[in-house]
């Protein structure tokens, strides 16, 4: 049984990784049309607030395969080296949510 769920854990993390990256890659690529749309209709956006969403979006991707991987931890080191990754990008992911409600506030009079 435990081999079992260590064979699924290690296709599950890399899926939940390249979701993770996939999301990156829609989104940036998402923002970056709608922001040459902006650019030549002169129009105001909120691509800022777009982008943010979907790397925060991606980095809960990336902290579930990380969390995952608590489950195969089997040494001291790999637990803080696992440890400190998921601390960072818990950082990143507060520092992308903190952004994006200060987007809102400045866009709503």
């Amino acid at each position: 049984m435990e081999n079992l769920l260590e064979q699924l854990l290690r296709l599950l993390i890399p899926v939940c990784e390249l979701m993770g990256a996939a999301v990156v890659a829609v989104s940036v690529a998402a923002a970056f049309v709608r922001w040459l749309r902006l650019l030549l209709t002169g129009r105001v956006g909120d691509v800022q607030f777009r982008l943010a969403a979907g790397l925060a979006l991606s980095l809960e991707f990336k902290m579930a395969a990380e969390i995952l991987k608590t489950v195969l931890i089997r040494e001291l080191h790999e637990l803080l080296t696992l440890g400190i990754i998921i601390l960072l990008r818990a950082v990143l992911s507060g520092l992308i949510h903190w952004e994006m409600h200060h987007y809102e506030k400045e866009a709503k009079p």
